[in-house]
């Protein structure tokens, strides 16, 4: 039971550094691969292009003629171009067309239950009407 106590701390331990270690070795890895041209988002959410990689630094052009050196360690990730297109640039047409689609039919829907609402109470208010005349003499 007294051994028991003691390994499995030490077993814990061992896990939070290894998955520590892993998580070191990913961020090198990305670090290292880098490289001008890439788009890459830093660890304060902003999105940027890697214009220069230096030693320990990164330039990163946040806007048309904006750069600014960031280390290395402040990106968080490299990401596809097409990923940094949507994120900048915004939806591509194609999705924007579909959607549009879908939402125009959706408000044909709702105007014509609408409209059948409309009918219906309508329809309601004129047989209140004739059911509330008095009755002739």
């Amino acid at each position: 039971m007294s051994l028991l106590i003691f390994v499995i701390p030490v077993a814990l331990v061992f896990l939070m550094f290894r998955s520590q270690k892993k998580r070191q070795q990913q961020a090198s890895q990305m670090q290292s691969t880098m490289e001008p041209g890439a788009a890459v988002r830093t660890i304060g959410g902003m999105y940027a292009l890697v214009k220069a990689v230096n030693d320990s630094t990164v330039e990163l052009e946040m806007a048309p003629g904006v750069v600014a050196h960031f280390s290395k360690s402040a990106v968080a990730a490299v990401i596809d171009a097409q990923e940094y297109d949507e994120i900048i640039n915004g939806r591509p047409e194609e999705d924007e067309a579909a959607d549009l689609d879908a939402e125009l039919a959706d408000t044909e829907l709702v105007e014509d239950e609408v409209l059948k609402d409309e009918d219906a109470q309508e329809s309601i208010s004129l047989a209140k009407a004739d059911s509330e005349k008095p009755a002739a003499k």
